[in-house]
């Protein structure tokens, strides 16, 4: 009964070593495992040429992320907006719109002190832009230190001074301004 099991395991070995492949370049030593070869077709018979191989598609593993999270945001499910951004934070650090949307989701559920740290970091990637100055505007209005509100609204405005949303900021603080509640 093991002489059988034996002869068997030989011949599967046998089959196994015939079926190695080398994917290794013979030039470079680098293994390439999406690349098609020069010569190739597709299934249809077309020639690889001009088709985007894995390696060159524009595609980042936060992009999902952020378009869910900005779903959320204008839902205005504020939590899970910040979670889904924070998520893309961590997949792509150097996204500034990504720190930008989580400043705001937290700015929206008064965590001030977590949308100090994104702005920080969306200033650092982003610089000196209008939706930055804007955002930050906001987030002071929402805090009640109008004056800062203003200086930064002011900044968004003459960077842009054409943009809607700045000149609807600068308006929503004015009427704050008269509307004081005590």
């Amino acid at each position: 009964m093991k002489r059988p099991l034996a002869a068997a395991a030989s011949l599967l070995m046998i089959a196994l070593a015939g079926c190695q492949t080398n994917a290794v370049d013979a030039n470079d030593g680098v293994v390439r495992t999406n690349e098609p070869s020069k010569g190739d077709v597709t299934s249809f018979g077309d020639a690889f040429d001009g088709l985007k191989t894995v390696s060159n598609v524009e595609y980042y593993a936060s992009d999902q992320a952020v378009a869910e999270a900005k779903n959320q945001f204008r839902a205005e499910n504020y939590g899970n907006s910040g979670a889904l951004f924070f998520k893309a934070t961590q997949l792509a650090p150097n996204d500034g719109g990504a720190w930008m949307g989580l400043a705001a989701s937290c700015d929206r559920i008064h965590r001030f002190d977590l949308a100090d740290r994104a702005y920080g970091r969306a200033f650092k990637l982003m610089g000196a832009s209008p939706e930055y100055y804007n955002n930050v505007g906001y987030s002071y209005l929402l805090r009640g230190k109008l004056q800062d509100a203003r200086s930064n609204f002011l900044k968004a405005y003459e960077l842009a001074p054409n943009d809607p949303t700045v000149a609807n900021n600068l308006k929503l603080l004015s009427s704050s301004v008269q509307n004081i509640e005590r």
